[in-house]
């Protein structure tokens, strides 16, 4: 199971709405670009990661790697809670079209990674690996933080920061916030593509 895990319910009680993404700048990459769909096909805009290869290289190279692979193209946001966080890429039971009442709970073909912690703060936009509650069980699954979420700094690996598409993110469509964030018609990522070198 790589449900992102042990997110007190009390932190969710009360969101915190971000209102911008200030002081983000684009690094070195690569980036990963998510074009993003409703659930009935229609196109809703671009988002853009910039992954931090210096601070989880062997995630970032995980990430890179299904996403050229076109492992991630298809998969749905399945799990949105409004004002924490969006979280997408069970490229296993994840895929838009078919039977995604299991997504969440899947991964990849490859083995799962040991944890890289390192000492970005999880913010409005930063980007995460899902994961069980075993440390070193992330995969293939992330998440990207709709506001502030510190609470989950130096628990799961930041992987990258949301650098452009905020409006994008912040409409991915939430879910039920009584079934632990699951969406019932979810968003998906249409085509995931890297680019390499970043700014």
């Amino acid at each position: 199971m790589r449900k992102l895990a042990l997110i007190p319910a009390l932190l969710l009680a009360t969101p915190v709405l971000a209102e911008g993404l200030p002081g983000v700048t684009d690094g070195p990459g690569p980036n990963m670009v998510i074009e993003v769909a409703g659930a009935d096909g229609t196109a809703k805009g671009t988002i853009t990661l910039d992954l931090l290869a210096d601070k989880a290289p062997k995630h970032v190279e995980r990430l890179v790697a299904l996403a050229n692979e076109g492992k991630y193209d298809g998969v749905v946001f399945h799990r949105v809670i409004d004002g924490f966080m969006a979280q997408t890429g069970d490229v296993q039971h994840g895929k838009q079209g078919g039977d995604t009442k299991m997504a969440g709970m899947g991964g990849s073909d490859l083995p799962d990674l040991t944890a890289e912690f390192n000492d970005v703060s999880f913010q409005a936009g930063t980007v995460g690996m899902a994961r069980s509650q075993d440390p070193n069980s992330a995969n293939s699954q992330f998440f990207i933080d709709l506001a502030p979420a510190t609470f989950l700094d130096g628990q799961y690996t930041v992987v990258g920061q949301l650098v452009d598409g905020w409006d994008v993110l912040n409409a991915i469509t939430k879910g039920d916030g009584n079934a632990n964030g699951a969406v019932a018609t979810p968003d998906y990522m249409a085509k995931v593509t890297i680019v390499e070198g970043g700014a």
